[in-house]
Order: structure tokens, then sequence, then C-alpha cells
């Protein structure tokens, strides 16, 4: 039975002043973050449960969310990290038969504020020509209280990301057949990342964002995994100097997303935040070896300044089609390959899903001249 959608009003307010009157869905009050907007059409699940929108009102560009309903099997974590959602039209009546729930039933569950029924596009053009800024979602009418809002979202910041999405134990999963051990470093890792490392035989401990080098060292892994995450890649100085002693071990080493900047930083290259970040499953991709496009997914609002990486250490091995930003480096003074897109998205597409056969064949041979 089709649920009762909720016609109380509910804004958007952008810190240049803009107002988007829409309804309300998910849970009430008000909530303040980073305004993105990501142009996946399908996906939505793991967009919602992906740690690397922590701190981020994100915006669904694609006009009708939730119509395939929501199932735990296809979280990329156990939690939502988005500070508020916000889309066109939500389907009250899913139809699939792993539906488990309502997008708005997830929302309340997870304590995060919806926004439906205003002008997407219209966002998406005011975020594509001024660039991803501060907003706030309220049901409480905003223009009783204007002026203190607009100093909440001009102060706010996305501080301490990784650190709060991390995890703080070590935690071993093994599949049936062993051919490799893993450690994964947890920035705020896609469950999906883990997944695809073990369907290729690899064990995978999963340790804390700031697991230093001696104690990688002491689970004597055959490869070492750098994971997506959220923020600003530069603020994570400790992690960054933690990096540059972890390559130094001989390790083959693979870095995805927030990975690939904070390796990138610790081999002496420089990062910069993008106008408005590419996010979403359709940006291609050029493989600059091979000459071949791929289309990816991706969700990241900084880059890796390619011409900033010293050409001794590395260098840059993939860039976006659409503005020549670094999308991935190759390491010769370390054993390590890097790439900003998901090579393991689930929900697709996979054509990049041949790096992580790359980063086994790394281990063979690493194993072999053990």
């Amino acid at each position: 039975m089709a649920l009762i959608k909720d016609s109380s009003p509910a804004w958007l307010v952008l810190a240049d002043g803009q107002v988007f009157r829409g309804k309300s869905f998910g849970v009430k009050g008000t909530v303040v973050g980073e305004v993105v907007f990501t142009t996946g059409m399908t996906g939505y699940q793991e967009t919602l449960t992906d740690p690397s929108y922590y701190g981020q009102i994100v915006t669904q560009t694609f006009p009708l969310i939730g119509n395939y309903g929501v199932n735990s099997q296809d979280f990329e974590s156990t939690q939502s990290y988005v500070s508020g959602y916000i889309v066109r039209e939500w389907c009250n009546a899913p139809s699939n038969f792993r539906s488990e729930d309502s997008i708005d039933h997830f929302l309340k569950r997870h304590n995060i504020i919806g926004l439906w029924g205003i002008d997407t596009r219209r966002l998406t053009r005011s975020l594509r020509e001024a660039g991803v800024m501060n907003g706030a979602i309220t049901t409480e009418d905003p223009a009783q209280n204007m002026e203190a809002l607009l100093t909440k979202i001009h102060a706010y910041t996305v501080a301490e990301a990784v650190a709060s999405v991390t995890g703080t134990e070590i935690h071993t999963y093994t599949p049936e057949d062993v051919k490799y051990r893993v450690v994964l470093l947890d920035f705020g890792y896609k469950r999906y990342i883990r997944k695809s490392l073990m369907n290729r035989g690899c064990e995978v401990i999963v340790v804390p964002a700031g697991t230093t080098a001696d104690k990688v060292a002491e689970l004597h892994p055959d490869g070492i995994m750098l994971s997506n995450g959220p923020g600003d890649p530069a603020e994570n100085t400790r992690i960054i100097e933690n990096l540059r002693e972890i390559a130094k071990l001989g390790i083959p080493m693979f870095g995805i997303c927030l990975g690939h900047q904070l390796m990138a930083l610790a081999m002496g290259a420089k990062t910069e935040k993008l106008k408005y970040g590419h996010r979403g499953a359709n940006q291609p991709v050029i493989d600059l070896l091979s000459g071949k496009t791929y289309v990816t997914s991706q969700n990241h609002g900084y880059a890796v300044v390619g011409d900033s990486l010293d050409a001794t250490v590395g260098t840059v091995s993939h860039i976006n089609a659409n503005d020549k930003t670094c999308e991935g480096i190759r390491y010769t003074a370390v054993n390590c390959f890097t790439v900003q897109f998901h090579p393991e998205a689930h929900g697709g597409p996979l054509d990049t899903a041949y790096l992580f056969d790359e980063f086994t064949s790394r281990m063979d041979t690493y194993k072999e001249g053990k």
C-alpha cells in the first residue's frame, strides 16, 4: 500500500541567499551542510550509505528517486552519512522483488532531513555556475530567523571528516579460498571495495585510518588498499606521514578516491578543490597508456594537481575527459598505483574493474620475490 506523502513545507536556504520551497520527507528539523549534486540515474542507496558524503547535503539530479525501494544488501556501510537529502520527487510505492522498505522510512530510521518538490534542475545549474556552497534544509519557516540561519550556514565547514567515519578496531574478512592477505586502510571505505577484493581470493584486514607502518608490517600483508573517504585530503597530516612510511615497506599498494589523493600528498604532490566536483556514474576517464575512454563512477570534490607530481616519483595515468583533471597515477619510486574513480562501483559501471586484477597481479609478483 502506498504511503501518504507529507505535504508539510520545507525549505533549502543557500549561502548566497537563494531560497527553495518544497515539501518535507524523512525527519523534521534543521540541518546545515555543503550542498552538492550527483548525476546517477540509479544507485541512490549506495549514495545514501557512502561515507564519502559525510557533512554534505546531497541533491539527486535524476527526477524520480526511490522507485525500486531500499534493501540492506546494497548498502555501502551500516549507516547513512549524508547531512541532508534533496530530490525532485520520491516514489512512495516502490516496485522490486528485493525491496525491503521505502526511501522515506530509510531517511527516518537514519535521522536524515529530506526535501522534495523543488526545481532540482535550477538548483544544479546554480551549483554548476557558482560552485558548491553551504546551505541548510529546514522544516521551520526560514523567514522568521533568516539572519541567524545564514550566519550558521556561512560558518559551517566539513571538519574531522575521516576521523568521523573510520572504524576504531581491526576486523578481518576471510573468503573460502584465500590467495592473498590485504590490509585495507579505512578512510571511510565502501563495502564493495572489500567485496571486490574477497571475490579475488583476498583475506581483507580492515584497519583504522591512523594505522602506522609498523602495525601494517606486523600483519604481513601481500597488498595494501587505500580506501575512499570524505573531506579535504590535505587536513589529514598524520595519515599522510604514515603513508609516506608505509610506502617504504615495498608492499604493493592500490588507492581509490581519497586514498589516491592522500598517496599523492604523501609523495609530494598537491591537491585542489574543484568548483563543483565529480559525483555520479557517468564520468568519462581517459587511460593515457591505452588511449581508451572508460565510463566511471565518481564521488569527490578535490583532485590531485597532476603537474605538481615530480616526474621521478610517478606519472599521471588517467585524466578526466571533461575537465582534464588527474584521475590516476602510476608511481615509479614506490610500488603503488592509484585512481580517483571507483572501479568497484556497485550498481556500475564496472568498466575499470580490471584494476583489481592488476592489483592481484602485483601481489603475485611480490609474493614470488619474497
